[in-house]
């Protein structure tokens, strides 16, 4: 038998959206935690694929300016979202990914760098902090303000926040039984 315990974590994880965070700072005692959660991912080969940049206080508004400069078609309605997500937002942690050319396939280290996000998930059950991932069409463009090397990528954000109260949401997820065939 499975530890039900598990099962019920990983069911009870849940996106929040930085409109919903609180703008209060979580301790980086608390990130650093997190972080150390998210670098028990498996990796074939030990690759660890994945890495983080963490944007906090000032450094989130430049970050912010980052993305408007490299999207100079902004519209004021993008900027004015972005500021407030940014500024509701303890932690943003940039989501980056190191290839191992010729070690592994790519699409090994982005499952890998995925299961690290999902621990980031899997570590804020039953706490007050949120978290959503946000991959934005813009994110190729970040590579020389995030100062990414040639075999280095950018695979989202991933916003944490302190959450007075979580919305219920009645979410419906298909039955397992209708993905699954037996052979």
């Amino acid at each position: 038998m499975i530890d039900k315990k598990i099962s019920k974590i990983i069911k009870s994880r849940r996106t929040t959206y930085p409109r919903d965070f609180n703008g209060a700072n979580i301790k980086n005692e608390v990130i650093e935690e997190i972080l150390d959660n998210a670098n028990q991912a498996p990796s074939h080969r030990m690759t660890q694929p994945w890495f983080f940049k963490i944007f906090t206080k000032e450094r989130k508004n430049d970050l912010a300016n980052a993305i408007i400069k490299l999207n100079s078609n902004s519209s004021d309605s993008f900027k004015k979202k972005l500021f407030e997500n940014f500024e509701k937002t303890s932690h943003i942690i940039v989501i980056c990914l190191k290839r191992h050319e010729g070690i592994v396939p790519e699409w090994e280290e982005i499952a890998a760098t995925s299961m690290s996000v999902q621990n980031i998930w899997l570590s804020i059950v039953n706490s007050k902090i949120g978290g959503y991932w946000s991959t934005p069409k813009y994110l190729n463009n970040l590579n020389q303000y995030l100062k990414l090397k040639k075999n280095e990528r950018c695979l989202g954000f991933f916003y944490l926040g302190l959450v007075d109260s979580f919305k219920v949401r009645n979410i419906s997820r298909t039955n397992v039984r209708e993905k699954t065939s037996w052979k």
